[in-house]
């Protein structure tokens, strides 16, 4: 007689996870769309909720309940980075690939099958994504054009629509749970910037990371110039995480947004002499003059404000920036931090 052994739960490929926090306006439509996904593909989704209040956790549960493919996990941790992590881990193995949806974005309804081919003919352990952003209010339809520009994203390979090409870091879509695995995941330590630290070891590590032009996602940023400004502060702060615990060399689209904040300073002694506000009189005159130019060729007045968002966005980065490095490199700040 034999024993009735349970067999192994099949597998699921991909595992898709959902990092989220109060987002009942759309995590419907994110479950909806990814379902027709998963019967195509055969994996499943995990909507990782960081303490949502808003009703988010109730909207997963009834996806969950009529699908079995669609589950829960509540990260008593909160930020994404260890989210991911918890999804991963629970996952004990079953998936071979690991798919990121940011429930603030929208996709394409090929989104994952897309990133499943790429994975299959490129030579590569992370798929990275171009991102556009667009806005329906006022003030968040500025924000995202200012976004849109080199004036807003520096220049940086996955905000604007590239070519297709091995990088050194992208916005995250595929990542295999090997690799994954191999580097030790997020560093879940990370609140902001996780993406950008954890490309930093896997880089080191030997691996390779795919920017695909095969498809495009659509980021909605934040709808107030005060919520950006928070936004930016808390990216600043992160890359100088990134740079203090690597010990590595900022790039020059980063360190000119970081000499934002000290040229501000400096201008504070213009009393002194004229020469001590030139850096930023000049930094004010590029960022106004490029919304002007943002404006007139795309014949649009409201785009001149683009100028002013920037200044908000450059700013906040370099006073995130230099807080977090002053804190960890000041005596005092270490013990602050503590």
């Amino acid at each position: 007689m034999h024993a009735n052994i349970p067999s192994p739960e099949p597998a699921a490929d991909p595992l898709v996870v959902v990092p989220c926090l109060n987002e009942a306006a759309h995590i419907a439509d994110i479950l909806t769309q990814l379902r027709p996904a998963m019967d195509r593909l055969g994996g499943r989704v995990v909507v990782v909720d960081g303490g949502s209040t808003d009703g988010t956790v109730d909207i997963v549960a009834k996806f969950a309940a009529a699908d079995a493919r669609i589950s829960l996990l509540h990260n008593p941790d909160k930020i994404q980075s260890a989210a991911i992590n918890l999804a991963v881990a629970q996952d004990e193995g079953r998936a071979a690939h690991l798919i990121r949806i940011d429930a603030h974005c929208a996709y394409p309804d090929d989104f994952c099958d897309v990133l499943m081919q790429q994975v299959q003919s490129v030579h590569a352990d992370s798929i990275v994504v171009s991102m556009t952003a667009e806005g329906s209010a006022p003030v968040q339809r500025i924000n995202a054009m200012t976004q849109n520009s080199s004036i807003g994203n520096g220049g940086s390979a996955h905000r604007n629509l590239p070519a297709a090409a091995y990088v050194d870091h992208g916005h995250h879509a595929l990542i295999k749970i090997a690799a994954f695995r191999a580097i030790g995941g997020y560093d879940p330590s990370f609140a902001h910037n996780e993406d950008a630290e954890f490309d930093y070891r896997l880089r080191a590590a030997g691996y390779r990371i795919w920017l695909t032009d095969a498809t495009v996602i659509t980021y909605f940023p934040r709808a107030s110039l005060g919520l950006v400004a928070r936004q930016y502060f808390n990216y600043g702060a992160g890359r100088a995480r990134n740079l203090l615990k690597h010990r590595v060399t900022p790039r020059l689209r980063q360190t000119k947004v970081m000499m934002v904040a000290p040229a501000l300073l400096l201008a504070l002694l213009a009393p002194m002499h004229w020469l001590f506000a030139l850096p930023a009189c000049l930094w004010a005159a590029y960022c106004i003059f490029t919304g002007l130019r943002m404006a007139v060729t795309q014949r649009d007045p409201a785009l001149a404000l683009c100028g002013i968002a920037a200044m908000i966005m450059h700013l906040s980065w370099s006073l995130g920036f230099w807080q977090k490095l002053l804190r960890n490199a000041l005596p005092f700040g270490r013990r602050v931090a503590q």
